[in-house]
């Protein structure tokens, strides 16, 4: 289950389905030291569903974030990251240059292409989040669960957002059995952007608690210490039922948030090795 930023309007959703199905079986393949022929991948592609509205004609706007909730959720994000709040400003009025300038500066990365992700992934995932029962999300779980029953999974792979959405298909078809859940740079325990927003809602006093889906044998999260999406990190601490919650650098230099750097990184290719006679 992939993350924010796969739509292609320009492709057919089975043409980009094909298309990243056999590029992360390559990814996959590369860390485990296997021809991707031992692997039999299929991709759940959701991001049609997510970005289905009127497309914006003209400029852009610096911003790029006129949705309230998207501007919650970056408000939230950036809180739990530590950023400073500009003296005139309210958390709902922070300007996306703003919070784009200050993660480039604290995570080294290019500050232009830093706005561009933060503009998709907020973006994306307030339409997910929206509504509890909101037509996008109940699409986006359909074809997650369709895949799994259609190729009777073992192994369930999310990354990013995908681990959202793949948490609630799970937890919505109790009837999957699924052996193996990885989540991948996950966001599901991100304090007052997602995880209150979840399906079902974490529940328990004083501190709720998400839970393992009742279909999944065992669930191994990975997250690298310096992914700014996979926060807070250690999701044992806001989920029941994780087996292995694994902190790892995926990558030498920057690629720290990447789907091909986690699925081709040496934890992955640990965690998934078993399952394939590897």
């Amino acid at each position: 289950m992939h993350g924010v930023g796969y739509w292609n309007r320009r492709a057919s959703a089975e043409q980009v389905r094909a298309a990243y199905c056999t590029q992360w079986t390559h990814h996959l393949a590369d860390g485990l030291g296997l021809p991707p022929s031992r692997l039999a991948l299929d991709f759940a592609y959701y991001a049609a569903v997510l970005n289905s509205g009127p497309t914006a004609q003209g400029p852009v706007d610096a911003d790029g974030l006129d949705d309230p909730l998207a501007r919650e959720l970056l408000a939230a994000w950036l809180k739990e990251l530590g950023a400073p709040q500009p003296v005139a400003l309210g958390a709902l009025t922070l300007p996306l240059r703003y919070a784009a300038s200050w993660v480039a500066e604290q995570f080294s990365l290019d500050g232009r292409l830093t706005q561009l992700f933060l503009r998709l992934f907020f973006r994306e995932v307030a339409t997910y989040l929206r509504a509890d029962n909101g037509a996008a999300r109940e699409a986006a779980r359909d074809e997650v669960a369709t895949r799994i029953a259609q190729h009777r999974a073992r192994v369930v792979i999310a990354h990013s957002l995908g681990t959202v959405v793949a948490y609630e298909a799970l937890h919505a078809h109790p009837d999957l059995r699924v052996e193996l859940l990885i989540t991948l740079g996950s966001p599901l325990a991100l304090p007052h952007a997602v995880f209150h927003r979840l399906s079902p809602c974490p529940t328990g006093s004083p501190s709720p608690l998400g839970a393992r889906p009742v279909g999944v044998t065992r669930w191994v999260n990975i997250a690298d210490p310096g992914d700014p999406v996979a926060i807070p990190l250690l999701l044992a601490r806001a989920f029941t039922g994780i087996a292995l919650d694994l902190t790892t650098p995926i990558h030498a230099a920057f690629g720290f948030h990447h789907a091909k750097n986690y699925l081709a990184c040496a934890a992955t290719a640990a965690t998934l090795g078993p399952y394939l006679g590897a």
